[in-house]
C-alpha cells in the first residue's frame, strides 16, 4: 500500500509562513488593489450540479485511492494526519460512514500500526513531536475512531498534555491543535479526564491570547524559526478562536463573552475592505518572498477566516469575505481543503448555514463541481491521484459530499 505515497515537500512547502500553504488568489473582474491576485485562480468550469455526477466522483475517488494501497512501501509513507496515511484513512472512513463508498478492506490494524512507523520515521524532523495535524496526536485520534483501546487512550492523553505551552500557539502543531483533540475526546467518551485536558489546554491558549502588548487581541506564533502574529485558522488567530469556541460551555460565561468582544473588534480591525469585498491578511508581518502578501485561501485570508469565525464576526464582514472568495474563483493550485478550491467551499457552506441564503449552497455547489474537475484533470495529467486528507483529493470528495445536504464541518477541524 501507498498509505499514502510519499508527497514531496519541497513541492508543499511555503516557506513563507508554513508547510503546504502556497500562496493563491483570484479572477473575474479587475479586483480592488491588494485584496486579491487575479493569476492565481481560474474561471469556473461550466458543470451544472449534478449530484449523481458526485457520487460516482466520490466512488472513483476512493476506489483509486484503496487501489494505490501498498502494505509495506518504500521509501516509508508520511503518516500523519495533514499530509499522511492517518489523514487518508480518517477521510476514508468518513466516506464510508456516510454510505459514499463501501471499501474493501478494514483499516483499523493499519491505522493502529501508524503510531510505530511515525516514531520510526517522523514526517518531519528527526524526532516525533505530540501535535494534531503534523504528529502524534492526530494519528491516535484516528485509531482511536476505528478500533478503541485504552491503552492508546491514555497515550493519547499524554501526548495532549505534552503539547501543552508548544511555542507555536496555533493548530498545525501548538496547544490548540492537541486541544482539538481532548475536545474530540471528551465528545466521544463523556469521560472527566478529557474534559481535564481540555481546560489545561485552554487555560494555556487563553494565558498567551494578546500576550504581546501590541497585538492585544492576537496570539504569537513562533513558527519555523520566525515570530509572527498569524491571522487563519491552520497557523494563526481564527484556529485558536475556533478551538476556544468549540469548549465555550467549558470555558465559562464570563470569559466566552470576552472572546465575542475580542474576536468581533480584531476581525474588523485587520480586515481589508473595498466596494463589498474583504480580505484578511496572512499575517501582520511581511512575507519572506515578494508577491506573497495577499491570499484567499482556507489556511491564509478571507474563506478560512469566514469558515472559522462566521456568527462571531460582523455579518457584513463575513458576506464581504464571501463575496470576495466567489469573485476570486476557484484557486488554479487545485482541488484540496488547505489552499484548493473546496477548503475555499466551506466559506460558502458556512454563510448558507448562517443565513439561510440559497445563493451561497449554489455557489458551494459550484465549486464543488469546480474541485471535482480539478481532481480529474490532475489524475490524467499524473496517471494518479493525490493520497492526502488535506492537500489531496478525498478532502475534495467529503466536500462535494458535504455540498448536496448543506452541511458545513470542515474534515478534522469542525468534526472529528
Amino acid at each position: 500500500m501507498r498509505i499514502p505515497y510519499r508527497v514531496r515537500i519541497a513541492a508543499e512547502a511555503d516557506p513563507t509562513y508554513g508547510t503546504g500553504c502556497e500562496g493563491t488568489t483570484a479572477i473575474v473582474d479587475e479586483p480592488p488593489d491588494a485584496l486579491y491576485d487575479p493569476a492565481s485562480h481560474e474561471a469556473l468550469v461550466d458543470a451544472p450540479w449534478n449530484v449523481t455526477r458526485v457520487g460516482a466522483a466520490v466512488r472513483e475517488i476512493v476506489s483509486e485511492a484503496e487501489e494505490a494501497f501498498d502494505e509495506d512501501p518504500e521509501p516509508p509513507p508520511l503518516t500523519a494526519l495533514y499530509l499522511g496515511a492517518a489523514g487518508m484513512i480518517w477521510a476514508l472512513d468518513e466516506l464510508a460512514r456516510r454510505d459514499a463508498a463501501e471499501l474493501r478492506r478494514d483499516y483499523a490494524p493499519v491505522a493502529a500500526g501508524l503510531l510505530d512507523r511515525h516514531l520510526t520515521a517522523p514526517d518531519f524532523g528527526e524526532e516525533a513531536v505530540p501535535s494534531l495535524l503534523m504528529g502524534e496526536t492526530g494519528i491516535l485520534l484516528v485509531a482511536d475512531r476505528l478500533a478503541p483501546d485504552a491503552d492508546r487512550r491514555k497515550l493519547l492523553l499524554e501526548r495532549i498534555r505534552a503539547n501543552v505551552g508548544h511555542e507555536s500557539n496555533e493548530l498545525m502543531w501548538g496547544t490548540p491543535g492537541t486541544a482539538l483533540a481532548a475536545h474530540a475526546m471528551l465528545q466521544r467518551t463523556g469521560e472527566e479526564r478529557w474534559r481535564d485536558a481540555w481546560l489545561e489546554s485552554a487555560e494555556q491558549i487563553w494565558a498567551e491570547w494578546g500576550s504581546d502588548p501590541d497585538y492585544p487581541d492576537l496570539w504569537e506564533q513562533d513558527l519555523y524559526g520566525r515570530t509572527i502574529h498569524a491571522v487563519g485558522p491552520v497557523h494563526g488567530f481564527a484556529g485558536s478562536v475556533l478551538v476556544l469556541w468549540r469548549g465555550r460551555d467549558l470555558l465559562g460565561a464570563e470569559r466566552t463573552e470576552e472572546l465575542v468582544r475580542r474576536v468581533a473588534r480584531a476581525t474588523a480591525e485587520l480586515a481589508q475592505v473595498d466596494d463589498g469585498l474583504a480580505n484578511w491578511p496572512p499575517a501582520l508581518e511581511p512575507p519572506r518572498r515578494e508577491g506573497q502578501t495577499v491570499r484567499v485561501q482556507w489556511c491564509h485570508g478571507a474563506p478560512g477566516v469566514v469558515a472559522s469565525l462566521v456568527g462571531l464576526m460582523e455579518d457584513e464582514l463575513a458576506l464581504a469575505g464571501g463575496e470576495l472568495t466567489w469573485r476570486a474563483g476557484p484557486l488554479v493550485k487545485g482541488g484540496g481543503l488547505c489552499h484548493g478550491t473546496a477548503g475555499n467551499g466551506y466559506a460558502f457552506l458556512k454563510l448558507f448555514r448562517h443565513t439561510g441564503d440559497e445563493r451561497w449552497l449554489e455557489r458551494a455547489r459550484a465549486f464543488a463541481m469546480h474541485a471535482l474537475a480539478q481532481v480529474e484533470a490532475a489524475r490524467a495529467e499524473f496517471g494518479r491521484g493525490r493520497y492526502s486528507l488535506w492537500t489531496g483529493d478525498v478532502g475534495t470528495a467529503i466536500y462535494a459530499l458535504d455540498c448536496i445536504d448543506g452541511r458545513a464541518d470542515v474534515p478534522t477541524i469542525a468534526v472529528f
